[in-house]
Order: structure tokens, then C-alpha cells, then sequence
């Protein structure tokens, strides 16, 4: 049987290129008790709430068609944030060069946090140029990957 995250992802792919935005992530996850089915977009030039909104409403009445996810749930549909999370290749290949913040399962050297510019991404492995050296962290210790915000 297919993901729950990938049944709504093509449901609302065609939504999304209706409404001249694009899809960043879908995530179905369990919180406090309550599922919680979570569709990020992106524009070019921003998003705003009726973009968010233009996605939202025809994606509640398809999934009501559709009927992909048995039991209740909560669907938000919004922004995949300044800070978002790179997880498809595509992503890392969108943002080469960009700050990026990396966050282990376990140290490496002493830190669980790593902050450098992104420079290569092959088959889950990522590489940061920090203070001039590439530092390679592998697929299996690397829990996140986001774009860095300084502030």
C-alpha cells in the first residue's frame, strides 16, 4: 500500500501548478495524540495567504473524494518557512552554495550542530565547506539539514 504522503502528493502536485505555486513537502505525523497532515508550498515571489488558501480548500474537498487517510486528522496547508528543511535531492541541488544548518544524531569531533555553506549532496551524504575545509557528514548520522537564518 502507498505512503499517505505520497497519495496526497498527487493529489494536490496538479493543485499547486493550478495555483502558480509549487509543492515543497507533504508530512503526516502523529502529535499529542492527533494527526496532523501537512502540506508546505513555495513561490518564487512569496507566498501569501490566499496562495495558501487557493491550495487548501480544493485539497480538503479531494481527500474528502479521495479518502486517502482513514480516521480524523488536521490539515494545514503553508509556507515552507525561510529556515525550511532540505530533504529531496532536489532540494540540495536548489540551495548548492547556500548557508545550511546540520543537526546529528550523535557528535562528530564534539558538536551535534554544524553550520557551512553547502557544497555537495550524493545519495544522503552532505557536504559543508566550513572555515575553508569540506566536512563530509553521512546519511545515517545526519537527522536534519535546514537553510541557515542569521539574524
Amino acid at each position: 500500500m502507498a505512503k499517505v504522503t505520497d497519495l496526497v502528493q498527487a493529489l494536490v502536485e496538479p493543485l499547486c501548478a493550478q495555483q502558480g505555486v509549487s509543492l515543497w513537502d507533504v508530512e503526516y505525523t502523529k502529535e499529542a495524540g492527533q494527526w496532523f497532515l501537512r502540506v508546505f508550498i513555495d513561490k518564487q515571489d512569496g507566498l501569501t495567504i490566499d496562495d495558501c488558501e487557493g491550495v487548501s480548500r480544493p485539497l480538503s474537498a479531494l481527500l474528502d473524494e479521495h479518502d486517502p487517510i482513514e480516521g480524523s486528522y488536521v490539515l494545514e496547508v503553508g509556507s515552507a518557512g525561510a529556515d525550511r528543511a532540505l530533504k529531496k535531492p532536489e532540494h540540495f541541488t536548489a540551495y548548492m552554495g547556500a548557508a545550511v544548518d546540520v543537526k546529528l544524531y550523535r557528535p562528530k569531533d564534539g558538536s551535534k550542530e554544524w553550520t557551512g555553506s553547502l557544497v555537495d549532496y550524493q545519495g544522503g551524504d552532505v557536504t559543508l565547506r566550513i572555515n575553508d575545509a569540506e566536512v563530509v557528514f553521512s546519511k545515517s548520522d545526519v537527522a536534519l539539514v535546514r537553510l541557515h537564518l542569521e539574524f
